[in-house]
């Protein structure tokens, strides 16, 4: 995989959000274009864009996208609609980043929850992991996860 590329309304303001509140700091690469032929690849007519890469951990790069033309309809999905991604950060310590979003004022779904067997979850392979739930500006899903020790 190369990127995952996630369209913004407001790119200088999702750029500073992820740096601040999950520490993925732009990698200087951007691009921008409105170009008939980059609008037919993208399937969007009229099409002008910029974009911001960042580097998310270790070989995951971020891209994130404003459209300029046309205007995009704001997120609205639920993580139970086709077709509706998220993207997952593993974290050492999930208790201290819950507490480091909470005082920061990012919307978390809900507590943290630890993956165990029983009450409606097989979580298999996966028992004793915790998981968050978030948002960025946009009402964007987003996953904290921390492994079991």
């Amino acid at each position: 995989m190369h990127h995952i590329g996630v369209p913004v309304s407001d790119l200088a303001r999702s750029v500073s959000w992820y740096e601040d509140v999950l520490g993925i700091a732009p990698n200087g690469v951007t691009i921008a274009a409105t170009n008939p032929a980059i609008g037919a690849v993208v399937e969007v007519e009229k099409a002008s864009m910029r974009a911001s890469f960042a580097l998310a951990g270790d070989n995951v790069l971020l891209e994130l996208i404003q459209y300029d033309s046309p205007q995009p309809k704001p997120f609205t999905g639920r993580n139970c609609d086709v077709g509706v991604m998220h993207l997952c950060f593993e974290v050492d310590d999930l208790d201290v980043a819950h507490r480091d979003l909470v005082q920061r004022g990012v919307h978390v779904n809900a507590d943290p929850v630890v993956l165990q067997d029983g009450d409606g979850v097989e979580a298999g392979a996966l028992a004793g992991t915790k998981i968050l739930y978030l948002r960025d500006p946009d009402g964007i899903q987003l996953e904290l996860f921390e492994l079991p020790s």
